[in-house]
């Protein structure tokens, strides 16, 4: 079993300086620029993240979580993907800074998720997920998780990150709208132009 950590690795590829390109080729870990922020966020592909010690802890804490529910195992983590996605993105919308808060949650999410359909594969006795084929549990989610080796995984969900505050403000005007008192006025113009018909 491995010893080496996600924290390790991404220390290391910290450490490394400026060559990111020669870095990510020789560690297997993927980068973004936080061009807000000036920092880079790096995150292993899903192949990398099986290689390290935490891979291992996570999924045997979730297989218990999974086996232990008298529902399908896949069900359960097709919805405990689709739950934690949408606590993400309410907490993002919610976050003071979009920018700070992608940077320390999306690896986390990046690494549960694969963590997720790993435990389902073991507790169901499939092997693991190699990217050919999508689990079923990702059938009504709405990123490819396993494209690029994690790192359209990772670019759609930053953006969707980014856009969460955002976008909750857009609904919440929507909503606004919606919910505003009709006047008298306009009553009584709608009933004229229905009278007219």
């Amino acid at each position: 079993m491995s010893t080496t950590t996600l924290a390790d690795l991404l220390a290391s590829a910290d450490a490394a300086g400026h060559d990111h390109a020669a870095t990510e080729k020789n560690s297997g870990l993927q980068h973004i620029h936080n061009h807000a922020t000036g920092s880079i966020v790096w995150f292993p592909t899903w192949k990398k993240f099986r290689e390290t010690s935490d891979w291992r802890e996570e999924v045997d804490a979730l297989a218990g979580d999974l086996a232990s529910d008298s529902h399908q195992v896949e069900d359960v983590a097709a919805r405990t993907v689709s739950q934690e996605l949408e606590a993400l993105l309410e907490r993002a919308a919610a976050a003071s800074d979009a920018n700070i808060f992608v940077q320390e949650n999306l690896t986390r999410h990046l690494t549960r998720t694969w963590a997720v359909a790993d435990a389902a594969a073991e507790a169901t006795g499939k092997s693991l997920p190699t990217g050919s084929t999508t689990p079923s549990i990702f059938a009504d989610y709405p990123y490819d998780v396993y494209a690029q080796d994690g790192g359209a995984f990772a670019t759609a969900l930053w953006n969707d990150i980014i856009d969460a505050r955002r976008n909750q403000a857009i609904a919440e005007e929507a909503a606004r709208k919606a919910l505003k008192p009709v006047s008298r006025k306009a009553l009584k113009n709608a009933a004229r132009k229905a009278a007219r018909r």
